[in-house]
């Protein structure tokens, strides 16, 4: 163990006066006495953690005691006991870099910071369909700006809120949810419609309401439903009768809007749904059914009614052309009248009837040529037999 460094001191009975590395006494550590081979016997073990090397011969103010946590982190750096009593990053005597000059670095970063904030927050890019409104400390209104490049004093100085006035928005009501509307004709319908608007004056869509899409949903279920019970059902489920009503739905809400200050224009309103309630909806089927049931009845009794009426038209002119022609030639006309009804009621009897003085009343013409045919020969065949008498 000789020349060997004992953490513990020196064992009980070794030579006196050494020092720690194990040398004569005249190099007696801190806590050896100056008499060298005279030094009192250690009183016990040596504690290395104590400061100055916590011998056990020392005062008694250096006598053996156990290390508690502020002797062992005393004067140690964050790397460990290279560290102890002395600075450096992250040590206790941590210092930023100085300029070249000697001075500070950050009185020109705290510059740099703040002014990147300002031109951040006081160069502002309008788009072309686009529309700014400035304020002042967020809250009192200063200017509009146009599309282009605009300056401003710096957040939270100035605020800007940018808006597109020119998109045409959507507003999509009752899609997804029941949104029955009483017809004039006292029936419920479930309907829905999509709205179509822009911004028309940006200061007053900001300033003027607190809420203008809530707004504006809600006037346009007021007009939708004034217009809907001035409408009977057929109406609203035709395709005309939702044009109509579309147009008034759109009049009355840009009314509405302008007498409110929203600062809305409406583009249009169209009807997406238009249908029964659900708890009715069969009967209401059977009801359409029966309405198409009786359209197309009517309407085949009057396309009868158009064909007998011109009939009876026809007949009507004949006969006004016949009576002309009568009261010129009286008796030759009773005759052709005469001539052309026994001809259009004999046309299909199989009997030929002379009237006139030394003819036979009756001749059998119809055997007379059956018989002509049969005498002809086998080769004539003869399709049916007439007779007569």
């Amino acid at each position: 163990m000789a020349g060997k460094r004992n953490p513990w001191g020196k064992p009980p009975g070794g030579s006196g006066g050494g020092n720690d590395d194990g040398g004569s006494g005249g190099d007696g550590g801190d806590d050896a006495p100056a008499g060298g081979n005279d030094a009192p016997p250690p009183r016990g073990p040596r504690n290395p953690w104590l400061p100055g090397g916590g011998s056990a011969g020392g005062g008694s103010d250096r006598g053996r005691r156990s290390a508690n946590i502020e002797d062992i982190f005393k004067n140690r750096g964050p790397e460990g006991p290279r560290r102890r009593g002395g600075g450096g990053p992250g040590g206790p005597n941590f210092r930023i870099p100085q300029r070249p000059g000697g001075g500070s670095w950050f009185p020109l970063a705290i510059a740099a910071i703040i002014g990147v904030w300002v031109l951040a927050t006081s160069i502002h890019f309008i788009q072309p369909r686009e529309q700014a409104t400035v304020t002042w400390l967020g809250g009192k209104y200063s200017r509009t700006l146009n599309p282009g490049t605009e300056w401003t004093f710096p957040w939270p100085i100035q605020s800007v809120s940018v808006e597109n006035v020119s998109e045409i928005r959507r507003e999509t009501i009752g899609d997804g949810a029941e949104n029955l509307i009483l017809t004039g004709d006292q029936n419920l319908v479930d309907l829905s419609y999509l709205v179509r608007w822009n911004i028309k004056d940006l200061v007053l869509y900001e300033f003027q309401l607190a809420d203008p899409q809530e707004t504006l949903r809600e006037s346009a279920e007021s007009a939708m439903r004034a217009a809907i019970a001035e409408t009977d059902l057929d109406t609203v489920l035709s395709g005309a009768g939702r044009e109509q009503v579309e147009t008034r739905v759109r009049e009355r809400m840009q009314t509405l809007l302008d007498s409110y200050g929203a600062g809305i224009a409406v583009q249009g309103v169209e009807i997406a749904r238009t249908e029964a309630p659900q708890q009715v909806i069969e009967a209401f089927n059977d009801v359409l059914a029966a309405r198409q049931d009786a359209e197309r009845n009517l309407n085949e009794a009057r396309r009868y009614e158009q064909q007998l009426l011109a009939s009876a038209q026809g007949s009507a002119a004949e006969f006004n052309e016949i009576y002309s022609q009568y009261r010129l030639a009286p008796e030759v006309t009773r005759r052709r009248l005469y001539y052309e009804t026994m001809e259009r009621v004999l046309r299909d009897t199989d009997k030929t009837i002379v009237e006139a003085d030394g003819v036979t009343p009756y001749l059998p013409l119809p055997e007379v040529r059956r018989r002509s045919q049969e005498a002809q020969g086998p080769s004539l065949t003869v399709s049916g037999q007439q007779g007569g008498q």
